[in-house]
């Protein structure tokens, strides 16, 4: 029997839809709605991405949806006929969504 990676993709892909329904509503409100009502202002929005623990927040919240995202596209690809090169679909999907994952990684600790 042949062993398979793909459990490994569709669990990125269960984790980045979870963190992107219940992690995104939550941001969408501070960025736009609170600010712009006046309830944080810009400079405490600053003040709280600089805590390591938004900073982890800020990567799970970027990084997870980005596999989600990789997955679904890879299959939409595949069923919208581009079987031909489902070969190399997936290294460009799962490496956009790892390289995306490295940007933010970087982001975040030089920031």
């Amino acid at each position: 029997m042949v062993r398979s990676n793909e459990p490994i993709w569709w669990s990125l892909f269960s984790a980045g839809g979870v963190v992107a329904a219940f992690l995104m509503p939550i941001t969408i409100f501070l960025t736009a709605i609170a600010i712009p009502a006046g309830a944080i202002s810009a400079e405490d929005l600053r003040q709280i991405v600089g805590h390591p623990l938004t900073r982890l927040y800020l990567f799970v919240l970027i990084s997870l949806p980005m596999f989600h995202w990789a997955h679904r596209f890879r299959y939409v690809a595949v069923d919208l006929g581009l079987k031909n090169i489902s070969s190399i679909l997936p290294v460009v999907c799962y490496g956009t969504a790892l390289v995306v994952t490295l940007l933010a990684l970087f982001y975040l600790v030089t920031f």
